[in-house]
């Protein structure tokens, strides 16, 4: 029946089932019936031998009794005294014990034989089974037939899921069986399908942005390799031209470092980007958020002396990947020292502010900033260095790590003030954890 469609299976099963009740059915009814009526010829010997006995009370003649105990179905045999046979000599049967024979010694010495003969039982018998057998034919085909009805119109919810599933392959999306019960069999299995459904058109949708997206970054860091693989072709094309001086070559080479150096930060930071989209490698352990956000700005001002960047709030620790940390703490820095004074706040909590008084962010651009290769006008050009990845990264790192970045309103008359949180009690694993943001 492996080959067999569901509809098939269920027919056949039933009748299966119903042919097996209907035989034991039969077979018992054939017994029972072959019982009862060995039972009645039993009681008709009993009924015959006491009128044996009664004949020979009232002296009535030997061959008269044999004549009168005779009955349909049941033959006599008397033997006289004298040894003379009365009666139907071929129902004397044999020696052997047999429950159809009632043997009888009677009062004046003569022994009576009764025979139940079952000719007419066995008759009525075969007659049974014939029309038992009629009977159970038809019952079962009259059966398979509301069973093939029934099954069809019991099935008709899985020819609705195939008219589904067939039409949604041909593109119609968004229709679903909506069952109106969930406590049963088919509403469960419809349910679950439109379950199935809602999770498989999801998993498309979010393929196709994640596509259109990939295509859309794959297309901007092309854009934005472009130009500083153009300004190092141009200087390196400029700096072997024959007739340089000395001060001259020497401009045009830090020219091509700093060419090179933006074309490498731009590579590092896509590199980055790839490593969060396919599972960032955390090693965390525990991390003082206040030193390490000093340490940060340390490097700041190294790196910009003139810069007036601050730093307040109490010790906080957390269990995190301090490299990671740092990176993010560093490019949102990076971006806030760019519009002037900055101020870095660590707690109350895992929290870190990092505010700015520069133009701010417009409401409407605060999640947009956080977009891949974005770069507001108001905040951030490519002469300064940023190809719009920093803040993307940060986000990304901050997420994996289980925290989360957003750029808050500002107080009044503020710049930005972005808003690092994180976990305040993470697993302790001292191995390296793999996140997918």
């Amino acid at each position: 029946m492996s080959g067999w469609s569901l509809r098939a299976r269920v027919t056949a099963s039933s009748l299966l089932v119903l042919a097996a009740v209907l035989l034991v059915l039969g077979v018992l009814t054939d017994v029972v019936f072959a019982a009862q009526s060995r039972a009645e010829l039993r009681d008709q010997l009993s009924v015959r031998a006491a009128l044996a006995g009664e004949l020979v009370t009232r002296g009535v003649d030997t061959a008269e009794i044999a004549r009168r105990v005779e009955a349909p179905g049941i033959r006599a045999v008397l033997v006289a005294a004298d040894g003379e046979v009365f009666g139907d000599r071929r129902g004397r049967p044999g020696r052997g014990p047999d429950d159809r024979v009632l043997r009888l010694p009677l009062a004046d010495g003569s022994q009576l034989t009764l025979v139940a003969v079952d000719d007419g039982v066995t008759a009525a018998q075969q007659r049974l089974r014939r029309t038992l057998f009629l009977l159970s034919a038809g019952a079962l085909a009259v059966a398979g037939i509301v069973t093939l009805v029934t099954t069809r119109v019991a099935l008709a919810p899985l020819d609705g899921m195939t008219a589904l599933a067939r039409s949604i392959t041909r593109g119609d999306r968004g229709r679903r069986l909506a069952p109106d019960r969930t406590d049963t069999e088919l509403g469960r299995t419809a349910a679950a399908f439109d379950d199935m459904l809602d999770a498989l058109e999801g998993a498309e949708r979010q393929a196709r942005d994640s596509e259109a997206r990939t295509r859309r970054f794959v297309a901007d860091a092309a854009h934005e390799l472009r130009t500083p693989l153009a300004g190092v072709q141009a200087v390196a094309e400029a700096a072997v031209a024959p007739g340089l001086d000395a001060e001259e070559r020497d401009r045009l080479h830090l020219l091509l470092l700093r060419e090179s150096h933006r074309a490498g930060r731009l590579v590092d930071d896509l590199l980055a980007m790839a490593r969060i989209d396919a599972g960032i490698e955390l090693r965390p352990e525990p991390v003082d958020l206040l030193a390490l956000a000093r340490t940060e700005v340390d490097r700041v001002r190294l790196r910009a002396p003139g810069r007036d960047i601050e730093v307040s709030g109490t010790p906080v620790t957390v269990h995190a990947d301090p490299a990671r940390l740092a990176q993010v703490l560093a490019n949102l820095l990076d971006n806030a020292q760019r519009h002037g004074a900055v101020e870095v706040r660590v707690g109350p909590g895992p929290l870190v502010r990092v505010a700015d008084d520069g133009p701010g962010v417009a409401p409407a651009d605060r999640e947009r900033i956080f977009d891949r290769l974005v770069r507001l006008d108001e905040s951030r050009t490519a002469h300064d260095g940023g190809a719009g990845l920093g803040l993307a990264i940060a986000r990304g790192i901050a997420r994996a790590s289980g925290g989360d970045l957003r750029c808050v309103e500002p107080p009044p008359g503020g710049g930005a003030v972005f808003e690092l949180t994180l976990p305040a009690d993470q697993s302790s694993s001292s191995g390296g954890v793999a996140l997918r943001t």
